[in-house]
């Protein structure tokens, strides 16, 4: 049973699996986005997101230890002075997985990992109300004197079949006794 084993182990001795999340950790603070396959992008969440939460705190300490996670000076400075203001009002979820399809290659499933956009200025809930009331106060639209103005505009008036004399069918010789009648086969 599994019970209290938390990770993946990725198919990499523990080192180099350490290693290869903080390079991933790293590139993700860097470059806002990267990809990777899926079960690499899931295990790097909590890594992403704990970077974050030590660049929120914003004590030596917290740099000393996001530093001996990540390994990147560059990475981290930008988890704090960046990441970690664009998100201050936020508890946790700072990333979010995308699935890409598979690889060509060996059909791995691949996906896009990145840090969500700032939100905008004000909640969504009171943007959300905001926008219902914007639209309780448009008055209805009419549409009903466009409509007539297109039918009086129209001068022709269109005949009916009735109207129209019939035209009589052209005679199309019949193909098929006209080749019969060349091969000798008589109908």
């Amino acid at each position: 049973m599994k019970h209290h084993v938390a990770g993946r182990k990725l198919g990499r001795t523990s080192a180099h699996r350490t290693a290869m999340l903080a390079n991933l950790a790293a590139s993700l603070a860097i470059h806002g986005r990267i990809e990777t396959t899926l079960p690499k992008a899931k295990e790097l969440r909590s890594i992403a997101d704990r970077l974050v939460t030590l660049g929120k705190s914003g004590t030596l300490a917290a740099r000393r230890r996001a530093l001996a996670m990540v390994r990147d000076h560059k990475a981290v400075q930008k988890a704090f002075a960046e990441l970690a203001p664009r998100f201050g009002d936020r508890h946790g979820g700072y990333t979010r997985v995308l699935k890409l399809g598979y690889r060509h290659g060996d059909s791995a499933p691949m996906a896009m990992i990145e840090y969500i956009p700032a939100e905008r200025k004000g909640s969504a809930e009171g943007e959300h109300a905001e926008s219902k009331k914007a639209h309780a106060k448009k008055p209805a639209r009419k549409a009903a004197p466009r409509a007539t103005a297109r039918k009086e505009a129209a001068p022709k008036a269109r005949a009916s079949k009735a109207d129209k004399p019939m035209k009589k069918a052209a005679s199309v010789p019949n193909v098929h006794k006209a080749q019969a009648k060349k091969s000798g086969r008589g109908d």
